[in-house]
């Protein structure tokens, strides 16, 4: 959400940051609806002091006998009541209706971010590890003969129909050995407090972190109003929802693993070989809250924590900036971290690390007392997956295939596994 005062300050400026978007300039509506409602604001008060003076004026007109301004003053009175009620309502409907507008509007992108419409014009800033060389062919992680055994797509059709899975023995191990190693390098090496959260939300939790109003299609809404979670950004960012804290409780740093609920709306025909999109996974996700002016560091930190994951299991990767057009609507600025995947002999996105500034933070009503002294300041927020659990499955099978159809693993994960280095072709961990 935005600062109204900013686009009154300088409406040119905020109309060219989301041209920068792709979107036509929309200061001049933002401002009309606000002058309607503080003129609305205006004529109440008015209205208010007239009565108010009435008030005062009406005991006076009694006490000397002046019953004919007795009575205009207590039909003044009346009037003014019913005025001041109606131009309540109508300011409170042109404030809602500016909320309204306002939420539905992306944040702003970062100054130091690229231009461009698609992924094709992010900007790559880092890359680490070489991909291997195989003397065979390398297939995606579904044909690995290791996990066939492990990875039912079938069944899971049975029980749920498309984009789920149902993972067991060896494949299953290896999964969740994952998140607990993902969990413990972030907890011990990284700082950050580990959080079991809820993965259903009261839908003012969803408006916080921006996944509503405008990507409710994105979700899922139970019969009775909550909703599922499309990560856990949505229930660690709003710990401080409504929440003046003190500065000395900055930054926070929580990170989490949970189930995470997407429908994949608009995704149709995309990746629907494999679990490279599914509509229930897991990921390991972190969010900091911090001050304004740590932001910036701290998503070069949380960058790098992701990174660190990949590193420590050997995946080779590159980060790149998102150029506006790739942005998500939310975001300010975003590092997308991308893991080689040599049966797509392609990168593909595994995290997502973004500062949303204070964005989140306006919708959300959450703010820091300076240590110093003064008025509460919005908090920055930002969000990165650390990393998605399935994803990293895949870029582990496809990056340890064998020609003879197992698959070697980690060396990272074989104290998660009791010692186990390697599936077999036939889907046995040993």
């Amino acid at each position: 959400m935005h600062d109204i005062r900013i686009i009154r300050d300088n409406p040119a400026a905020f109309d060219a940051a989301l041209s920068r978007r792709g979107m036509s300039p929309v200061s001049s509506k933002i401002l009309a609806i606000d002058e309607a409602r503080r003129a609305k604001i205006l004529a109440a008060e008015t209205a208010q002091a007239e009565a108010n003076k009435a008030a005062k004026e009406v005991g006076a007109a009694k006490a000397r006998g002046d019953e004919e301004e007795f009575q205009r003053l207590r039909t003044l009175m009346a009037d003014k009541k019913a005025e001041i009620a109606a131009l309540n309502e109508e300011a409170k409907a042109e404030d809602a209706k500016l909320n309204d507008l306002l939420m539905g509007i992306p944040n702003l992108p970062d100054e130091s971010i690229p231009d461009g419409e698609d992924e094709d014009d992010n900007v790559e800033i880092h890359r680490w590890g070489e991909p291997r060389t195989f003397d065979f062919q390398p297939v995606e992680h579904y044909e690995v003969p290791a996990i066939r055994p492990g990875m039912d797509f079938e069944t899971a059709a049975k029980l749920s129909g498309s984009r789920f899975v149902l993972l067991s023995g060896a494949v299953a191990r290896l999964h969740r050995a994952l998140a607990q190693f993902m969990l413990d390098v972030h907890v011990e090496e990284h700082g950050l407090t580990e959080t079991i959260t809820p993965v259903l939300v009261r839908e003012d939790m969803m408006y916080g972190t921006g996944q509503l109003p405008k990507f409710g299609e994105d979700s899922y809404q139970t019969t009775n109003g909550w909703w599922l979670i499309p990560t856990a950004e949505v229930t660690l960012t709003n710990i401080v929802n409504g929440m003046t804290i003190e500065e000395n409780y900055l930054p926070r740093r929580y990170v989490a693993h949970t189930q995470c609920f997407r429908s994949e709306a608009g995704s149709a025909g995309r990746d629907t070989s494999g679990m490279l999109r599914q509509h229930q996974f897991e990921k390991v996700e972190m969010v900091s809250i911090t001050r304004p002016e740590d932001s910036a560091a701290e998503h070069d930190r949380m960058t790098q924590q992701a990174q660190t994951i990949l590193e420590k299991l050997g995946l080779p990767y590159r980060t790149v900036v998102l150029c506006t057009g790739d942005l998500g609507a939310g975001m300010r600025k975003t590092h997308d971290i991308e893991v080689w995947l040599p049966g797509q002999n392609a990168y593909r996105e595994i995290s997502s690390v973004s500062i949303a500034g204070d964005y989140q933070a306006r919708r959300m009503n959450a703010r820091y007392k300076p240590a110093e002294g003064g008025k509460p300041q919005f908090v920055h927020t930002l969000n990165g997956s650390g990393l998605a659990v399935g994803r990293t499955l895949i870029a582990v099978i496809e990056n340890g295939q064998q020609a003879d159809g197992s698959v070697d693993l980690p060396e990272v994960l074989h104290p998660y596994l009791r010692g186990g280095t390697r599936i077999t072709a036939e889907g046995q961990l040993v």
